[in-house]
């Protein structure tokens, strides 16, 4: 595999090649194989730089993700860990753990809310505190 074009050749180099196209002193597979660059590609760059030969660059920023969860969605999480929590408080139902697919599918089906289940877990763990009592059973204790 070849190395990134913006990893062999700078702007200057890139913009010259370009420039001898456009004016006809290389072919279109002279100056695709220059670059190292198909043809789709080649020609995108070639409109990016007559719209702006001084603009155009090959360089790039990597545009990371978003990974945090908005107030709205976590609100309506914790909302969502309370209720479950209130089912295994209840000594009536034979409920003793929560249920972490339940809850994403909840916020999914009820809020279209996207939330991944380690995401979930992460947040019930901060917010609630789960440990194993002496007897072995798991107690809730808010901390």
């Amino acid at each position: 595999m070849t190395e990134q074009v913006h990893k062999r050749l700078i702007d200057e180099q890139v913009k010259m090649i370009l420039k001898r196209f456009i004016g006809k002193e290389l072919s279109s597979e002279q100056a695709m194989g220059l670059l190292g660059l198909k043809r789709s590609q080649f020609f995108e760059w070639v409109n990016r730089y007559r719209e702006g030969e001084e603009s155009f660059t090959i360089q790039y920023q990597r545009q990371g993700k978003n990974r945090r969860i908005s107030p709205a969605v976590k609100g309506k999480m914790l909302q969502e860990l309370k209720l479950e929590k209130a089912l295994i408080e209840d000594p009536t139902l034979p409920i003793r753990f929560y249920n972490y697919s339940y809850i994403r599918d909840r916020l999914c089906k009820k809020y279209q809310y996207r939330v991944s289940l380690p995401t979930i877990i992460d947040r019930a763990k901060k917010t609630i505190f789960i440990s194993l009592g002496l007897n072995g059973k798991s107690t809730i204790m808010k901390y």
